[in-house]
């Protein structure tokens, strides 16, 4: 990934939503493959985070960290189906100036030719302040596959958050 036109390279935090990890029942799988793969692309990776299933939690980091202004993007990784304590989706609208539904949709389209399991995926990604909230889903193998999906578009997005964007449409279109 090159870095934005300020020479500043893109910031991200990595947030898992997982009753059992942070309860130290199991370890966070899906965190650390994030940050390999954000790392990967040249990004800056702040320390991981991981929160129990609890909306009004997830909603203050969610918050908290978008407002520092210090994070161009959020990954958060879990609590994306059906379950009754997966509550990402609704805590991100929640504290969300905008959507970017985007994101969402070009994960479950690729997603559906890997598994039919896809359509349980209520994940979103939204817009707070110049930060981008991408949710994912918990497992490492779809954090791998969704991330794939997203990554050739997350310098742009990043960039045109920060104003630095200089042209969003093609040529010739």
């Amino acid at each position: 990934m090159k870095s934005a036109p300020t020479g500043r390279p893109m910031r991200a935090t990595v947030v898992t939503l997982s009753d059992k990890a942070s309860a130290g029942q199991r370890p966070d799988a899906s965190g650390p493959v994030l940050r390999e793969l954000l790392e990967a692309l040249g990004a800056k990776v702040g320390e991981p985070m991981v929160l129990s299933d609890d909306q009004a939690a997830i909603e203050q980091t969610l918050a908290a960290i978008a407002d520092s202004a210090e994070v161009d993007l959020i990954l958060t990784t879990g609590g994306t189906g059906l379950a009754p304590r997966d509550r990402t989706p609704e805590a991100t609208v929640a504290v969300a100036d905008r959507p970017a539904p985007g994101f969402a949709e070009a994960i479950r389209a690729q997603s559906l030719k890997v598994t039919p399991h896809a359509m349980l995926s209520r994940a979103v990604a939204a817009v707070r302040g110049k930060t981008l909230i991408i949710n994912l889903s918990g497992s490492p193998r779809a954090c791998r596959e969704q991330f794939a999906v997203i990554a050739p578009a997350l310098e742009h997005a990043v960039e045109t958050l920060r104003g630095e964007a200089s042209e969003c449409a093609g040529s010739g279109r």
